[in-house]
């Protein structure tokens, strides 16, 4: 006679069918924040584009933290790269090129300057200095047109920040482009770099500019975040306002194995452990929170959390003489 098998119940417990609640936390709250952001804006303008302009960036930035929450380790990097795509495509194409508006950070300059509020201003007001304190420098990991290109290539594992100066040329960047600004406007009274033809070819030079120099220097230091570590002129309003950052990557110190794979495999360079295990969350201002080292831990260490510090110092890889 045939033994019966045991009754097994195949329906699968609901924490394993959905990704726990608590992964949707960020997510949500990112896409709300921008629903908020833009309907607030919609109703102090009465300009229903406002809406639909943060509304639509909200929304790729929390599908793609989502997915990244939802999927599998090794696809997670998909639901990053998605986002990117999303939000990079639409500012390039809907608001520059359509909208004949200047997005970089020339435009933003140009804007302040002569008092034409437009796009370039309130983004970077909003992206670059008032968000990051919320957000940290999601921008750069999620939404910058930039790496969405420079993710492409193919060095993505780095080998560390080189010494020196080289820290210092996005600083020398941001001034130049600054000083540019301010001769060009006080100087000869020009002024038609925020909005309209002349600021399309502000922009597009601009980007072919950046993309020339982040593939060139990717190529030449085989790292594909080398023009965002040393020369990317936006680090520098951002990494001032991440200081205060609410979001932030924090450790688990028990479970930390020190297998450095979180380090190997960061695109920043970031020394993660040594924040973690000194009961830190990572501080860094150099931190994207693009979550590599969060799906690359093998001990589920890390994960996003939302607190209140002050920033700390910037514990970086370096290279060492005979990787230069």
């Amino acid at each position: 006679m045939q033994r019966q098998r045991p009754l097994v119940s195949r329906t699968m417990p609901a924490s394993r069918r959905l990704p726990s609640l608590r992964k949707l936390i960020v997510p949500g709250v990112v896409l709300l924040a921008f629903w908020g952001l833009g309907f607030a804006m919609w109703q102090s303008s009465g300009y229903l584009t406002a809406l639909f302009f943060f509304g639509y960036i909200g929304t790729a930035v929390g599908v793609g933290l989502g997915l990244y929450a939802a999927l599998p380790k090794q696809k997670k990097p998909l639901g990053r790269r998605l986002a990117l795509l999303l939000v990079g495509t639409f500012l390039f194409g809907f608001a520059a090129l359509l909208g004949q508006e200047n997005m970089q950070i020339e435009g933003f300059w140009f804007g302040l300057f002569t008092g034409v509020i437009q796009a370039a201003v309130i983004h970077y007001l909003i992206a670059k200095l008032l968000g990051p304190v919320l957000f940290g420098r999601l921008w750069c990991g999620w939404a910058c047109w930039t790496v969405m290109i420079l993710d492409l290539l193919p060095f993505k594992r780095s080998s560390g920040r080189l010494k020196g100066r080289w820290g210092r040329l996005r600083y020398a960047h941001f001034g130049l482009s600054l000083g540019l600004v301010l001769l060009l406007w006080v100087g000869f009274g020009y002024g038609a770099g925020a909005a309209g033809r002349a600021a399309v070819v502000w922009f597009l030079i601009g980007n072919l500019f950046y993309y020339a120099l982040g593939i060139g220097l990717a190529y030449a230091l085989r790292d594909n975040r080398a023009f965002c570590k040393y020369v990317c002129p936006v680090a520098v309003p951002l990494k001032l306002a991440t200081r205060f950052a609410l979001l932030k990557v924090k450790g688990d110190p028990a479970r930390c194995n020190g297998c450095d794979a979180c380090i190997k495999l960061c695109p920043m360079d970031i020394r993660i452990p040594d924040y973690i295990l000194h009961g830190e969350r990572v501080l860094s201002t150099e931190c994207s929170l693009c979550q590599t080292c969060i799906s690359v831990c093998p001990q589920d260490a890390l994960k996003l959390s939302f607190g209140i510090d002050l920033g700390g110092k910037d514990l970086l890889r370096q290279r060492t003489s005979t990787q230069a």
